[in-house]
């Protein structure tokens, strides 16, 4: 390495005066400090210097920067560049090898002239095993980094063809693409005017304002088309005749994949773009094509334009490719499985949508709901159906109730058929609604829960656990919403039904040894494996549960009860964290699993073989399950259970 190392002991005083500014070293005595100081030494590295090599050089130091920039990154098996972070003044580099006895775990490049402080790494560990809250602070960045390099590893997919470089979702903002300022047109201007507009600057769009200057709709070709020449409506007439309105607004430095989320999940295919309380341009779904090529937003029109229900049916096919390009471009778990439902859930939309149309007006309004993990937004691939129907209270005489019941059973036994040809497997425990029981009245729908609540017995207990993280996905969502209102006011003020739910987590154990191995299955197909869903996953779904029912939060999506309940200070920050962070790894890991079995021409499943993975992923993936003790020994305490 092309480095100049000054003699030890270089200027103590500007070296003390630099850690007493410099966390985690700021907790320690001045005497120490001074005492510290004399360890260090100085190290120069010219900019563009690698510093270290991943899984290649040996990290005897331990660095602090004191001026300059260095970036981490990794380097896959295929020579795909992750880049993992920047670092400046009063950042630091070495220390998760050094703790962890290994070669460097990352590459390390300066970006600039970059000057350090340097200590040998037994002293480093000397400070780790001396001084507690020194030690606290490296060894949660420890775990940071680790959970980091992880990421980056499972990002990177070995087997199938690795599509064209995209356009990075998770890194650029819709700020940063915006080809020119929006054009605005009084509302009191004709369509002609309009048109003429967007023929001469060649955009598919106009904002319109009214004479307050107010936003008050957008015009776009489609309007020109559909509304105009379709109709044969006057040209002269005024714009705001056709504008569509209100027009959905997102901050101008909205990432790229949530203003995505955002079009697919409002249905809308422009966006102006805000800044300053100003709009500054607007976006369209062609912006994002042009930027992101193949896309989940291309696939989500390409569903919502059938019109035929057997035209739906492969279309799930090509859900994987799109979860593949937003892996690698370093989606995180919890925004893919978003991705993944509101996939879905349109082809539920567009599914229903048709078959309402070819049987004709319903005899009842109804609500269709999913639950399980479609409940919770967090499907990885093709995840077996959970589904059923709420429809009105009918009239209550007999033939009323008997033409309800009939209609609903040939509505959902269809649907069923028709998911099924979609490739979203039956249910085994046939928790669909072709089962009579599930495809009830409203009324019926709150008894259910009810018994459920007041009768805590293990099988009532179960169907808590699967049915209570219902969501409406279509049709009259009231339905859906109001009976997700009562089950959490009346799940919250029945203390014995949440200490059954409380007992049931607390059965479960963490898969690992005594001495931190893995429990795996010791035979049969998946002998040598973890199943991931089961061992890892569940626990995180049934605390996030517990807890958010606990304290009257309707939020079904695990992630987001979390985040809720730390917003509310419902449970320990430092819980909050490890628990979020565990669980996310945990479906990053499963997502990729799965992916990768896909690819290879195999069915998806939970099974992980531990010595599959990288010595960062094992380590991260322990450090995860580690946290299920956690959540339990914190469980315990708040419901006052002996065991």
């Amino acid at each position: 390495m092309p480095t100049a190392f000054d003699a030890p002991g270089h200027d103590p005083a500007a070296v003390t005066e630099f850690l007493k500014n410099t966390v985690p070293f700021t907790a320690l005595e001045e005497e120490t400090l001074k005492e510290l100081a004399q360890r260090f030494f100085r190290v120069s590295f010219p900019g563009g210097t690698v510093v270290f090599r991943q899984d290649v050089d040996d990290v005897d130091h331990f660095y602090l920067i004191f001026s300059g920039r260095i970036k981490t990154y990794l380097t896959g098996l295929d020579g795909a560049v992750t880049l993992l972070d920047f670092r400046e003044k009063g950042g630091y580099f070495g220390a998760l090898a050094i703790i962890r006895s290994s070669k460097a775990n990352f590459s390390v490049e300066t970006l600039e002239s970059t000057v350090c402080w340097a200590v040998d790494k037994e002293i480093f560990l000397d400070l780790l095993q001396n001084y507690p809250r020194f030690a606290q602070h490296y060894l949660k960045t420890f775990s940071e980094d680790l959970a980091t390099t992880a990421f980056a590893q499972i990002r990177s997919i070995k087997s199938g063809d690795r599509p064209p470089d995209g356009f990075h979702l998770h890194s650029k903002n819709v700020g940063e693409v915006i080809g020119r300022p929006a054009e605005f047109l009084h509302a009191s201007q004709t369509i002609q005017q309009a048109a003429q507009r967007m023929s001469e600057l060649e955009i598919g769009s106009v904002l319109i304002h009214d004479p307050s200057g107010e936003l008050v709709g957008i015009v776009t070709d489609k309007d020109l088309r559909k509304k105009v020449v379709a109709t044969g409506l006057d040209c002269n007439v005024p714009v705001a005749t056709v504008m569509s309105s209100p027009v959905r607004r997102i901050p101008y430095h909205t990432l790229w994949f949530d203003a995505l989320l955002h079009m697919m999940k409002e249905r809308v295919y422009h966006l102006a773009v805000e800044r300053d309380d100003e709009i500054v341009g607007v976006v369209s779904v062609r912006d994002f094509m042009l930027q992101a090529g193949a896309s989940p937003l291309y696939l989500f029109r390409e569903i919502e334009s059938q019109r035929t229900i057997q035209a739906l049916y492969s279309l799930s096919e090509k859900i994987p490719r799109v979860v593949r390009s937003l892996v690698e471009e370093g989606a995180r778990s919890g925004n893919i499985t978003r991705i993944i439902s509101v996939l879905n859930d349109q082809i539920v939309h567009r599914m229903l949508t048709m078959l309402d149309a070819e049987m004709g007006p319903a005899i009842q309004p109804y609500c269709w709901i999913t639950f399980g993990s479609e409940g919770r937004k967090e499907q990885t691939f093709k995840t077996d159906q959970d589904n059923a129907i709420i429809y009105k209270t009918p009239p209550d005489d007999p033939e009323s109730v008997k033409t309800a019941r009939l209609y609903f059973r040939k509505f959902g036994n269809e649907a069923i058929r028709h998911l099924e040809a979609c490739g979203y497997p039956l249910c085994p425990g046939k928790m669909m609604a072709s089962n009579p029981r599930w495809r009830k009245p409203y009324r019926t729908w709150r008894e259910y829960f009810d018994r459920w609540i007041n009768t805590p017995e293990p099988e009532e207990v179960l169907r808590a656990t699967i049915f209570f993280d219902f969501r409406p996905v279509y049709g009259e969502m009231e339905f859906g919403e109001d009976l997700r209102d009562h089950l959490t006011a009346r799940a919250r003020s029945e203390g014995i039904f949440l200490l059954h739910l409380a007992k049931d987590f607390l059965a479960g154990r963490s898969p690992l040894t005594l001495f931190k191995g893995f429990q795996v299955e010791k035979e049969g197909k998946y002998k040598n494996c973890l199943d991931l869903k089961k061992q890892g996953l569940t626990p995180f779904v049934n605390f996030a549960r517990l807890m958010a029912l606990r304290n009257g939060i309707t939020e079904t999506n695990t992630q987001e009860r979390i985040e809720l309940l730390a917003k509310g200070d419902l449970i320990p920050r430092g819980l909050y964290l490890e628990t979020r962070d565990a669980y996310e790894f945990q479906m990053q890991l499963r997502l990729v699993h799965q992916l990768r079995l896909l690819e290879a021409g195999r069915s998806a499943n939970n099974f992980v073989d531990p010595s599959e993975l990288s010595d960062v992923e094992k380590q991260t993936l322990k450090e995860s399950l580690s946290a299920i003790g956690r959540m339990q020994s914190y469980v315990k305490s708040e419901f006052g259970i002996l065991t």
